[in-house]
């Protein structure tokens, strides 16, 4: 079920605006899945960097480019391009276009009690 968008300036220490669509809500989700989520970047806008603890996250490209932090490498990530982060890892992404950047986020808890 779409939910109302959620807009956050200089989330995490970014720059800028970004938009979260939570796509489903928390009982739809269950214990495993935190978050399920259409994401805008504004032109020139990031997310800053951010660790993960207890739950890992992966994005899935749909629009736009932008610049990736993975721990302490940075890469170039299009439409179609995947990434994760691992529990106790960070990452951060920055979208250095005149365009928005759109993709979508998952964080998956990792919660031994629930296997």
């Amino acid at each position: 079920m779409k939910q109302k968008v959620e807009d956050y300036f200089e989330r995490c220490g970014g720059k800028g605006w970004m938009h979260i669509e939570r796509l489903l809500v928390p009982e739809e989700l269950g214990p495993h899945v935190k978050m399920y989520a259409k994401v805008t970047i504004d032109p020139h806008s990031s997310l800053g960097y951010h660790e993960h603890h207890g739950d890992g996250e992966s994005y899935y490209i749909l629009e736009g480019e932008a610049i990736y932090q993975d721990h302490d490498k940075k890469r170039i990530l299009k439409p179609g391009d995947v990434t994760f982060t691992a529990d106790g890892f960070g990452h951060g992404i920055e979208n250095p276009k005149d365009t928005p950047l759109v993709f979508m986020a998952l964080i998956i808890n990792n919660d031994e009690r629930l296997d």
